[in-house]
């Protein structure tokens, strides 16, 4: 084992700190190998993984062998020596009360063996958000990011911004991120901002974690430096789709669907719906309003007919849009079993454009399906969650009982005795 000394002195923190994480070695360079598995599986599925299980695990797995049967897992389970399997029951045990706990904010737990594990909620002490500034100075998502970081905790906020050709941030974006104390504003925009934020530069100190909408290139660099630092996710253009039924204003369907327009030729728009005069007075009224206002950029509307209420609402819900609009009594009353939604705007008032701006809800939204998995943007982008563990009055030796069985059966001895030592 090679050992390093370091020494530090106070104001230096930061720059040992890196000292010691650049100890580790840099990950290897597999990105075009894995980029090539990944496309292998997406183009071939089946097939090519097992001829990559093959190359890489040297084991040829047949189709009908991939997926464990039922009655393997229960014959292993039952084959387990006793102890081991005692092991992993008070590890489970123990796993399932500290969850269970955290569930509440600010947790702490008492457990059987005598230790206490204490779920403290942090923020993190540096945020970044990017801010665009191309197609319009998107000042509301000053608020949205800026505010939710600081109601987080969060110590600092740096947001970046595309400068103009005249080199200058907006200043309707310089207004509303004085307004909202951000005072560390960079006139940077595109990837080379996300790269900035994300590794830090001798002018931009790096984040530890970027938030935010943006163009493809901004998504992109996001999705690359996800490790170095934390995303709030890989945004896309923007969604709606509205589930209406019979009773529905087709003018304010209509409207709402012409406004989430405006975000560009990449939006998705999608009106569902088992009332076919519905669907036809909407198409309608927007083939006029847009040979009234005609846009070269416009997206494709989709008009969808659904059998009933309960199957258009499923058709929305299985989109998984970032917006999703739900109008008519009959779906309303169908609308507390919508599960995969961005953000769910529920009666005739309620327009997806109160939510771009003033309704409260964020609108830093999963979009491009991504609903099914991810939120919105809150508080919890910007705290982490960390187990404060104390181990006294015998603890330990109880805990070694099983712990050191575990380590053993992993192969690592010196795990297990590192906690049979202190029995």
């Amino acid at each position: 084992m090679r050992i390093v000394r370091l020494d530090t002195e106070s104001g230096e923190e930061a720059s040992t700190a890196g000292a010691v994480r650049a100890l580790s070695p840099p990950p290897p360079e597999i990105e075009a190998d894995v980029r090539a598995i990944v496309r292998a599986v997406r183009e071939r599925g089946d097939g090519a993984i097992r001829e990559l299980t093959a190359r890489f695990d040297g084991a040829d797995v047949p189709p009908d062998r991939v997926r464990v049967g039922a009655e393997e897992i229960d014959a292993a389970r039952r084959a387990l020596e006793p102890s081991l399997a005692d092991a992993l029951g008070t590890a489970m045990d123990n796993v399932e009360q500290v969850a269970r706990a955290s569930l509440r904010e600010g947790a702490m737990v008492s457990l059987p063996q005598g230790q206490q594990v204490e779920i403290a909620e942090l923020p993190l002490r540096r945020a970044a958000a990017y801010v665009p500034g191309g197609r319009a100075p998107y000042a509301s998502t000053v608020v949205m990011c800026a505010v939710t970081a600081r109601v987080a905790g969060v110590e600092e906020l740096a947001v970046c911004a595309p400068p103009g050709r005249d080199g200058e941030a907006h200043p309707v974006i310089l207004g509303a991120c004085g307004l909202c104390g951000v005072d560390d504003v960079y006139r940077i925009g595109g990837a080379q901002a996300i790269a900035a934020l994300a590794h830090g530069t001798d002018l931009v100190p790096a984040a530890d974690v970027i938030v935010g909408p943006g163009s493809a290139w901004v998504q992109e660099a996001k999705r690359q430096v996800v490790g170095q630092v934390g995303i709030d996710g890989i945004a896309g253009p923007s969604e709606l789709v509205v589930v209406a039924g019979a009773e529905a204003d087709a003018r304010l369907v209509a409207l709402d669907l012409l406004a989430q327009s405006e975000h560009g030729p990449g939006s998705l728009l999608a009106l569902v719906s088992d009332d076919a005069a519905l669907l036809d007075e909407v198409e309608r009224t927007v083939e006029a309003a847009s040979a009234s206002e005609p846009a070269v950029d416009a997206p494709p509307l989709a008009l969808v007919r659904a059998p009933d209420p309960s199957a258009a609402l499923a058709v929305g819900d299985l989109i998984a849009p970032e917006h999703l609009e739900v109008v008519g009594s009959e779906v309303e009353a169908l609308a507390g079993g919508v599960r995969s939604a961005g953000a769910l705007f529920v009666g005739r008032d309620a327009g997806t454009a109160f939510g771009d701006y003033v309704a409260g809800s964020n609108h830093v939204l999963p979009t491009g399906g991504a609903a099914r998995y991810a939120s919105a943007l809150s508080v919890a982008t910007f705290r982490r969650r960390m187990a404060r563990v104390t181990l006294a009055g015998g603890a330990a030796a109880e805990l070694a009982k099983a712990g050191a069985v575990l380590a053993r059966a992993e192969g690592f001895g010196v795990h297990a005795e590192s906690m049979e030592r202190r029995a």
